[in-house]
């Protein structure tokens, strides 16, 4: 399990939808460089990210319903140190 006092917060995320998801891929990008001083800059260096992640899980799936999966893995993530995450889900085989 990864210490969540001294993580990163990618490795955090990465570790939680391993954990939820069993990802056959999973890339977890801090973009928060991108948005330094923008709105939802917290000066962390850790508040803008973005997941693509592929899992079995979102197989018959639409898109919505697998960005849900996501978001309630990060739930309190999200409500606490994630400003804004953009997600790439696809289920094996999709391009």
């Amino acid at each position: 399990m990864t210490d969540t006092a001294t993580a990163p917060l990618a490795d955090i995320i990465a570790a939680r939808l391993t954990e939820s998801l069993a990802p056959s891929h999973l890339v977890v990008s801090n973009d928060s460089h991108l948005h330094a001083g923008h709105m939802g800059d917290d000066g962390t260096g850790e508040s803008h990210f973005t997941v693509e992640v592929e899992s079995p899980a979102f197989t018959g799936l639409n898109r919505v319903a697998r960005q849900r999966l996501v978001n309630r893995a990060l739930a309190d993530l999200l409500a606490t140190r994630i400003h804004a995450l953009a997600i790439r889900a696809r289920a094996p085989g999709e391009g």
